[in-house]
C-alpha cells in the first residue's frame, strides 16, 4: 500500500516523458526487475546524442531488464560499444537466512536472480558486447583501475580499464555508496559522457537523491534532465 502511494505521489509531483515501443512492453512482461519507464526516455536520448565509442557501464543489474533496455537502444542507435556490468548479486537484508516466514535460503534467491540475469541477457541480447563481472562496484572499479584481465560471468575473457562513455548507476541507494560510485565513475568518465541515476527522483526516499545536489553543483557536470531521475552530461575534465 505504501509503496502504491509513493509512486503515485512520484507521478504527481514528477511526471515522466516516456517513449513509446512495443518491444519494451514485451520485454517487462517476461524480464523482471523494477523499471522506471522515464529512464527509457533518458537512454534513448544518451544513445542518441553519444559520439563515442567507449563503454557502457551498469552499476547493479538484478534480473537483467535495463541492461537489456541499454542494449537494446544502443543497437537500435547504431551504437557498437562494449558494456560492462558490475554486480555482486547479494542484496540488502540477504544476510538472514530465509526469504521472510518461509524455507526459501536467502542464498538461493541470489544464485535463481543471477541464473535469471544470464538467461535473460542471453535470449534478449544474443551476440552482443555485455560482460556482466561479479563484484561489488568498489572491488569492479579497483580491477578496473590495473586494467586487469577478467572473465565475465559467461567465461568469456575480457580486459578492463580506460574510459567511459555512459554509465547508469542502480547499485547501493545510501548516500556513501552512491557518492563513490560517483567519485570512481568520475574518474573515467570522458568529456561528453553521460550518467544516469536511478531512484533519485525529486521527494525520493533513497539517500541517493542527496547526492544529485553536489553533482548539479559541480561545474564539471550539467543536468541533462530529471526525467523524473536525474541524467547528467559531463562537460569538462
Amino acid at each position: 500500500m505504501l509503496t502504491k502511494v509513493l509512486n503515485k505521489v512520484k507521478k504527481t509531483l514528477n511526471p515522466s516523458k516516456i517513449v513509446k515501443d512495443e518491444y519494451i512492453d514485451w520485454l517487462s512482461f517476461a524480464n523482471a526487475g523494477m523499471l522506471e519507464k522515464g529512464n527509457i526516455y533518458c537512454i534513448d536520448y544518451v544513445m542518441k546524442n553519444l559520439k563515442s565509442d567507449s563503454p557502457f557501464l551498469e552499476i547493479g543489474s538484478f534480473c537483467g531488464l535495463s541492461t537489456n533496455i541499454i542494449y537494446y537502444y544502443a543497437e537500435k542507435h547504431g551504437r557498437n560499444n562494449k558494456f560492462f556490468c558490475a554486480d555482486k548479486w547479494v542484496f540488502e537484508g540477504s544476510e538472514k537466512s530465509f526469504l521472510g516466514d518461509t524455507k526459501i535460503k536467502s542464498k538461493d534467491y541470489s544464485s535463481f536472480v543471477k541464473e535469471s540475469f544470464k538467461r535473460n541477457i542471453a535470449f534478449f541480447s544474443p551476440n552482443s558486447k555485455i560482460h556482466p563481472i561479479e563484484q561489488f562496484s568498489d572491488d569492479f572499479f579497483e580491477l578496473w583501475n590495473k586494467k586487469a584481465e577478467v572473465k565475465d560471468i559467461f567465461e568469456n575473457t575480457v580486459n578492463l580499464g580506460g574510459p567511459i562513455s555512459f554509465a547508469f548507476i542502480d547499485g547501493n541507494h545510501t548516500y556513501e555508496f552512491t557518492k563513490r560510485d560517483f567519485e570512481n565513475t568520475d574518474k573515467h568518465l570522458e568529456k561528453g559522457g553521460f550518467i544516469l541515476f536511478d531512484d533519485t527522483f525529486d521527494g525520493s526516499i533513497h539517500e541517493c537523491v542527496k547526492n544529485m545536489k553536489e553533482i548539479e553543483d559541480n561545474n564539471k557536470y550539467k543536468l541533462v534532465m530529471k526525467n523524473p531521475n536525474y541524467l547528467f552530461q559531463k562537460v569538462s575534465e
